[in-house]
Parts: C-alpha cells; sequence; structure tokens
C-alpha cells in the first residue's frame, strides 16, 4: 500500500529525513518525524471516538501547524477531510456539516464561541477534537468532546488502513449557483495525479521551502502541503492577514528563504504594486505560481522584471479537474495586453474543447474546455442532478469514458496553447452582440493607472443587458470618462461600460479571488 496516499506522502519524508524541517507558522514549527507521530496520535484519537473509514470529517481550524496535523491524521484514521472557513458565518458551516454528513469536528479553542452557533443552526456534529485544548472542554450540550490529552497518550505509530488511492481523500465546499455551497469530491488518485507531476515538472527537492498562501479551504493549498511533503521541504503557512500588507508578504518570503511562491495573481498584484520590491530582491525565490483568475498582464510583466531569476508559471484547472493545464511564461513584449494563455495538459489529462455544435473545435474556433483524466473529481457530494450536468460521458470519446464540463471558453493557438476566454456563464448579449466580459476588463487594464477592474452585466429589458464597470484606479485624477474615451479606442462602442464606479479596493472572496455577486449590491463611495 505505501505510496498509494496522500498520507504515504509524510510517512516516507519522516523516514528519509526525521528531523527536517516540515511545517511553520507564525506561533509553532514542527519537524517531519513530529508531524508523523502527532498526526498518527490524532488518527487514534478520532478512531476512538467513532470515526470509521468513509466518514467526513470536518476541520475546523485557523490555518496552522494543528490544522495540517489534523489533516494527516483524519486521512490516516480512514476518513476524508472537510475544510471549513473559519471565517464563514454559522449558518453556511451548519449547512456543510449537514449536506455532507459530518459528526466529528477537528477544532481549536479559539473556533470555541462557534461551538454553540453550529448546534443551534442545526449542525449534526456530536464529537469535536479540539487539538490545543489541555484539560477539560467544554462542548455544547449534546456534543462529546476530547482535548489534547487525550491526543498526546494515544499510540504514535501509524493505524492500520485498508484505504486505496481510488477512496475519497478530502471535500472542498466551493460557491454554488444556486446560493449553497456545493461539496467536490476528490480521491487520493485525484491529488496525487497532480502532486507528482508538480514535483517532476518544478524540479522540487528537499531543499526548497514552499509557501502556504491560500485558505485551507481552497485548492491551492494541494500543492503547497503535498508537493512539500513529497519533495521533503518545508512549508510556511502564510497568516491570511498578511495577504493585504505586501512588504510583509515580501519580508516573510525574505525570512523564511521560501523559494517556491503559489497564490492567487492579486497577492502578487499587491506585491508588484505595495510590495516595495526593488530588481533582484527575493533572491530564494526559484518558481513564482499562480492560479485561480486572469493576471493582469501589465502586472505580470512587472512582477517578471523585478524577479528575472524566477520562473513564472500560470496554472488552470477548476476544483473539480484540480489542475489541468499549465504554461511557463515568456518574457512578455511591452505592447502586450491580452492575457497570457492557460497552456496545455498537465500528465495523465486530455482536455479539449467543444464547439456549440457538438464538434471538437480545431484551432483558432471557440469552444468549451472538456477534461478527462484521473484528476477529474469524482462529483458533488449529495447532488446526483448536478453531477449529472458537469460530470458527463465523454462526447468524443468511449461511452464509458467521463469529463468534467468546465464551462470556461477557451481557444486554442497555433502554438497548441489554450487561450482562456471567459466563463459561458459571462458571456453575455447586450444589444444583439455576444460580449465577452474578459475583453473588456482588459481594454481596463490596458490604462496605466488602473490597478484593478471588473465588469459586470446588469439585466435591461431594452437592451438585454448594460455593462458596469467597478475600477481601482492608482491616482485620484483619473476620471470616468477619461476611462471610456480610452477604452473606446480598443473596444467597440457596444462593448464599452455605460457606468464606470470607483471604489478604493474590489471585494473579494474567502479565496482572494473577485466577488462578482458582491459588486451587484456594492455603492461607490460617495
Amino acid at each position: 500500500m505505501r505510496g498509494f496516499l496522500l498520507p504515504h506522502l509524510l510517512i516516507q519524508a519522516a523516514e528519509r529525513d526525521p528531523e527536517r524541517l516540515a511545517v511553520v507558522d507564525p506561533r509553532s514549527a514542527l519537524t517531519y518525524a513530529q508531524l508523523e507521530r502527532q498526526s498518527n496520535q490524532v488518527a487514534h484519537t478520532l478512531r476512538e471516538m467513532g470515526v470509521q473509514p468513509g466518514d467526513r470529517v470536518g476541520l475546523f481550524l485557523p490555518k496552522s501547524v494543528e490544522a495540517i496535523v489534523g489533516i494527516y491524521g483524519i486521512m490516516k484514521s480512514g476518513a476524508a477531510y472537510v475544510p471549513l472557513d473559519p471565517f464563514a458565518p454559522a449558518p453556511r458551516l451548519a449547512y456543510i456539516t449537514q449536506n455532507c454528513g459530518i459528526h466529528t469536528l477537528v477544532t481549536g479553542r479559539e473556533m470555541g464561541s462557534v461551538w454553540g452557533e453550529l448546534h443551534e443552526a442545526g449542525s449534526p456534529v456530536d464529537r469535536i477534537l479540539v487539538l490545543n485544548a489541555e484539560g477539560e472542554v467544554a462542548p455544547p450540550a449534546g456534543v462529546r468532546g476530547l482535548g489534547l490529552d487525550a491526543v498526546v497518550s494515544a499510540p504514535q505509530d501509524a493505524p492500520p488502513t485498508a484505504a486505496i488511492s481510488q477512496d475519497l481523500a478530502y471535500i472542498l465546499y466551493t460557491s454554488g449557483s444556486t446560493g449553497q455551497p456545493k461539496g467536490v469530491m476528490l480521491s487520493h488518485l485525484n491529488a496525487l495525479t497532480f502532486v507528482r507531476w508538480c514535483h517532476g515538472y518544478f524540479g522540487t527537492t528537499a531543499a526548497d521551502v514552499f509557501s502556504c498562501a491560500a485558505p485551507l479551504h481552497f485548492d491551492l493549498t494541494i500543492l503547497d502541503i503535498y508537493v512539500a511533503a513529497l519533495a521533503g521541504g518545508g512549508l510556511v503557512l502564510v497568516p491570511p492577514e498578511l495577504s493585504v500588507f505586501p512588504m510583509q508578504v515580501a519580508a516573510l518570503i525574505e525570512q523564511h528563504g521560501i523559494t517556491v511562491w503559489y497564490s492567487v495573481p492579486s497577492v502578487l498584484t499587491m506585491l508588484v504594486l505595495r510590495g516595495n520590491l526593488t530588481t533582484g530582491r527575493l533572491p530564494s525565490l526559484r518558481h513564482v505560481i499562480f492560479a485561480g483568475e486572469v493576471f493582469p498582464t501589465k502586472h505580470l510583466r512587472s512582477l517578471m522584471r523585478l524577479l528575472p531569476h524566477a520562473l513564472f508559471t500560470n496554472l488552470y484547472g477548476p476544483t473539480e479537474t484540480n489542475v489541468c493545464t499549465y504554461y511557463r511564461v515568456p518574457a512578455l513584449p511591452d505592447d502586450q495586453t491580452e492575457p497570457i494563455p492557460i497552456g496545455r495538459a498537465i500528465d495523465d489529462v486530455e482536455v479539449f474543447a467543444v464547439t456549440d455544435d457538438g464538434r471538437v473545435a480545431v484551432p483558432g474556433e471557440v469552444g468549451e474546455l472538456y477534461v478527462r483524466g484521473t484528476t477529474v473529481a469524482y462529483g458533488y457530494w449529495g447532488d446526483q442532478e448536478r453531477t449529472a450536468r458537469g460530470f458527463t460521458v465523454n462526447p468524443i470519446g468511449p461511452a464509458q469514458d467521463r469529463t468534467y464540463r468546465t464551462g470556461d471558453l477557451v481557444r486554442q493557438n497555433t502554438d497548441g496553447d489554450y487561450l482562456f476566454l471567459g466563463r459561458r456563464d459571462h458571456q453575455i448579449k447586450s444589444r444583439g452582440y455576444r460580449i465577452e466580459i474578459g475583453d473588456i476588463e482588459a481594454s481596463f487594464y490596458a490604462h496605466p493607472d488602473v490597478s484593478e477592474c471588473a465588469v459586470i452585466p446588469i439585466p435591461d429589458e431594452v437592451v438585454g443587458n448594460r455593462l458596469k464597470a467597478f475600477v481601482v484606479a492608482r491616482t485620484a485624477a483619473l476620471t470616468g470618462d477619461e476611462l471610456a474615451r480610452f477604452c473606446g479606442t480598443l473596444l467597440p462602442k457596444y462593448m464599452v461600460p455605460e457606468t464606470i464606479e470607483f471604489l478604493p479596493a474590489l471585494p473579494k472572496t474567502s479565496t482572494g479571488k473577485v466577488d462578482r455577486q458582491a459588486l451587484h449590491s456594492v455603492r461607490a463611495p460617495a
């Protein structure tokens, strides 16, 4: 069984170099031997609490050393971990625990005020394991609670497990179109295919130090946690509040000698605009990797020139596919404004585009991107209807072959790389014209005084949709009229937003992406 499950990456790293630093947060650190022993103790404790193979166990902790211990401990118990956003409202968390049938939480004492709210909101959780609480634990009435005393007295060897690589490793809840989150089911094999590809492609070694900039309920952390373990390198947990202080991000990279950075583009954009970087600073960085949304080309070009010693890679893939394509970014010309490609498929994955009339798109044609391979998730927990819509029979292959429909529109260029054109559900019609929101945003980013922008459609009975832009400007002198005239030199008139509002910052989701739903209720400051 060795090597077929995600926890085996930790087991093998601890055997190779037990005293090497495995994970560090602002308060504490663990070697691989310590992480291995403590996660084994958590696994035994969960078994004693009644957790069975195949159960779903909630991880309800801030990003911390204890959380990493909890992740491995849950999987070693034979269960799948379900990371819960510690900043999410209690009703949303209660819904996830109900939807996923979570009866056990691995949590921390700092989350204690929410335990009762979950209970009152109808959560089925009736067991909590508090990893950083010594002595008595005070859970809500009817909930069994154990603390650190139970963990430290548990055996330190790994418990036996009959799990195989196709079993669920974790479930990630993402925003759903119905307003309720959906749980994406991912197996050990789904993750390991991606993790092993990363290890080989990026050439990671035990000398590497990985960042963990994303929250634990975001799929970017799969690379951070498990590629670090496969390589035997260190993992630095970046505090969530640090992302809004780019100079502190730069200082943290220097302090820990981080060699592999992976985040959403917005964090890196802030590093360019407000990180006080000079050319050649952060010499430890070997790889700068980004994913999650489009990286504005002008900010990417600036960062590449500030960090000429680093290699830049764009990773693409919905949570349902882990990562499915990659693009190594070359030097970008001064006059390039269009976004870089999302590239081509990683190992053991095939991607292809399908046109509206069901044909495989040839280079130059627009189509919806489909993905097949061992990174593709099983579907959505407890939602067969939604699973059937997204995970479909391969329209061009054998009947037994499953693919995932991404909902993303792409076009393949003559080099064989795919270009991301936008979401199918972001493609709108206005005055009879079909419009890609991404094209409009790219024109705004071409203006030197635009730091961030997002465009949303406003439904209108007469024209179908009116366009509204939200802009974060570098200077207060920039006006909406000036921006409209500028965009009019790059776009047809029907694509220039009628309304342009300025904001001090764009609203972001908990994973750092632009919160487009929130923009519909945003009111610009007077």
